[in-house]
């Protein structure tokens, strides 16, 4: 898969306006099985219950179930489990969604492929949430040009409650710049968006927004590639940034 992969970032960094039209076939039982061997041990389950132990016990079938599913497009993914965590530097409580272990497996596989075209698309200047790169790798270029140009502000901005207000439609809007409206993995990323949502046994809910962070395919630590939009909000960002300041500098 990696050489196929390679060749669909090249693809999308050699022509920007592309759009792809067969993705879907790259999930399929080896990358699935791949998907499954780099899953972290020890992880939270989620609705179903089951473990990444309990799933590899009758790995192989479970995983030509699953593809079967997929061919025929009956696969539909279950509700995300959602959980609270303490926010760090807070008193307040960060909601995680934790999907059913085949809906993971399908998720990993479905983010890389996205990656491979979505990274093509994000500026210089964007660390956050991106492979290979974190916080520190934003600090460390920080630093450099404060220790290297008249530096007089320092502003940190933040989008309040961003997880949770991603209208869906909009996401899929910019996923379609990318990827041929007609094509199966739009219609399976559009299929996680509506899986709902579960909080131990209260009622499912469903939303036009929440993305259930924590969830690889709508997560932006993995592939959320409606942030392809934030390269235009970057772009006239650091265009106004320039004509006030010459050695202004937007680090995300």
């Amino acid at each position: 898969m990696e050489t196929k992969l390679t060749r669909i970032a090249e693809k999308a960094r050699e022509n920007p306006k592309l759009k792809f039209t067969t993705l879907v076939h790259l999930i399929n039982e080896e990358t699935l099985m791949a998907a499954h061997m780099g899953m972290p041990e020890r992880k939270a389950s989620g609705v179903d219950g089951v473990s990444k132990a309990e799933y590899e016990e009758s790995l192989e079938a479970n995983v030509k179930d699953l593809v079967a599913r997929m061919k025929r497009q009956a696969y539909k993914p279950q509700a995300v489990r959602r959980v609270y965590i303490p926010k760090p530097g807070s008193n307040k409580m960060r909601p995680l969604g934790i999907p059913a272990y085949e809906d993971k497996l399908v998720q990993v596989t479905m983010a890389r492929i996205l990656n491979a075209i979505y990274e093509q698309d994000f500026l210089g200047c964007s660390y956050g949430f991106r492979p290979g790169r974190g916080c520190h790798d934003a600090l460390k270029a920080l630093n450099a040009i404060i220790e290297n140009r008249p530096i007089n502000y320092i502003v940190d901005a933040d989008i309040k409650g961003f997880f949770d207000n991603v209208d869906h439609k909009w996401m899929m809007e910019c996923l379609k710049l990318r990827i041929r409206q007609t094509q199966t993995s739009l219609r399976l990323i559009a299929r996680f968006l509506k899986a709902g949502i579960r909080r131990g046994r209260s009622k499912l809910r469903y939303t036009r927004r929440d993305t259930a962070r924590g969830s690889s395919v709508t997560d932006t630590g993995k592939c959320l590639p409606a942030l392809r939009t934030g390269r235009v909000v970057l772009q006239h960002s650091a265009e106004a940034l320039q004509r006030r300041s010459p050695h202004g500098q937007i680090c995300r």
